[in-house]
């Protein structure tokens, strides 16, 4: 009889503002929302001091606070989608299209935590 092991994960942070926590929370902190017209990717970033300096320095200016998430998932489907250096070596990001969105939440394994609240 073979076991099936679980899935090898990658951890994810996810800078965000209140509204978009609520929804998050609405889920029973398991999938993120879909994206807004004028948000044609979702990017979750590959640590968390990028992930505190948006929060802290873009998320509470425009929003009143700002959340630090974090979160796993299933390594072998990140694999779609290639690393995205988006300023210095350390900023990091992974580009979702919206249109995929659904089927990333799918591989969230465990929930997605609150790690750090900025205001």
């Amino acid at each position: 009889m073979t076991t099936r092991q679980p899935p090898t994960t990658t951890t994810l942070w996810r800078p965000t503002g209140p509204e978009e926590l609520a929804l998050v929370a609405a889920s029973g902190w398991r999938a993120w929302p879909p994206r807004l017209p004028e948000q044609p990717i979702f990017y979750p970033v590959l640590n968390e001091d990028y992930a505190i300096r948006i929060a802290r320095d873009w998320n509470v200016p425009a929003a009143g606070a700002g959340y630090v998430t974090r979160f796993e998932v299933d390594t072998e489907f990140l694999k779609r989608y290639p690393v995205q250096q988006a300023g210095g070596r350390t900023i990091l990001e992974l580009w979702v299209p919206a249109e995929e969105l659904t089927e990333f939440n799918r591989h969230i394994v465990g929930g997605v935590q609150v790690v750090h609240e900025f205001r």
